[in-house]
């Protein structure tokens, strides 16, 4: 059973999406502002936070920076419409995934289970047998540990932001794609949206890159997609 906080201003949908996520066995805490949703983090542990960007107050841009600032728990936002803008932000400030209002309970449940698999047995397993870890120049990756280190120092990474890098650096130099790395990372079939990987590949560079603007570990093939490195 996995424990939710749900930051929601509106009162019907907080209570709704409670009432259904509750029925699929999760346990949910659910409250109306951001600033409330960061004082419960700071009182108990969650292995899950689904956040309104539209927010009273401090807006969920602000509420995810300030999540991630906290450490790597696993974001869901919940944006009222497909804006690039508001999509866009919101996985740059540190969303691992998003849904779009009106929300349907069976959707955001399904993509709660996919991110707290990227945090268990799945991203453990991710690579296959390898064992003990793995070299690439300056970077260390040890798959059993799930552990990451830059030049002996340890790289704290999302579960999301972790399950795509041991994706890539599982076959270096072969390109893949942005849908196969979402079906991959995030479990979107087909015609899944491109911006959850671009706003993670950022990220996630931002993290393992000396110079994120000329990326050697985790490189862009324009059309293509992306491979890993160093080559």
């Amino acid at each position: 059973m996995s424990q939710v906080l749900l930051i929601e201003d509106h009162q019907t949908v907080r209570d709704g999406l409670q009432l259904a996520l509750t029925r699929q066995g999760h346990t949910v805490d659910a409250v109306a502002t951001g600033e409330q949703g960061l004082e419960r983090l700071r009182a108990a542990s969650s292995d899950v936070v689904v956040l309104d960007l539209m927010l009273p107050g401090m807006d969920g841009f602000e509420v995810c920076r300030r999540i991630r600032q906290l450490g790597d728990l696993p974001i869901i936002m919940l944006t009222a419409r497909n804006d690039d803008m508001d999509v866009v932000a919101g996985l740059e400030a540190g969303a691992d995934d998003y849904v779009v209002k009106p929300v349907q309970a069976r959707v955001l449940e399904a993509r709660i289970r996919a991110v707290l698999r990227r945090t268990g047995g799945e991203t453990r397993r991710a690579g296959g047998e390898r064992s003990g870890p793995e070299q690439h120049g300056a970077l260390t990756i040890d798959r059993g540990a799930l552990v990451v280190s830059k030049g002996g120092l340890p790289v704290s990474l999302a579960p999301t932001e972790l399950r795509l890098l041991l994706e890539l650096a599982q076959t270096p130099g072969q390109v893949l794609s942005r849908q196969q790395l979402l079906e991959a990372v995030w479990e979107h079939g087909y015609l899944g949206d491109s911006r959850l990987v671009d706003a993670c590949v950022q990220r996630l560079r931002a993290k393992i890159e000396d110079d994120s603007s000329a990326p050697v570990f985790i490189q862009t093939v324009r059309g293509f997609g992306y491979r890993f490195g160093p080559l």
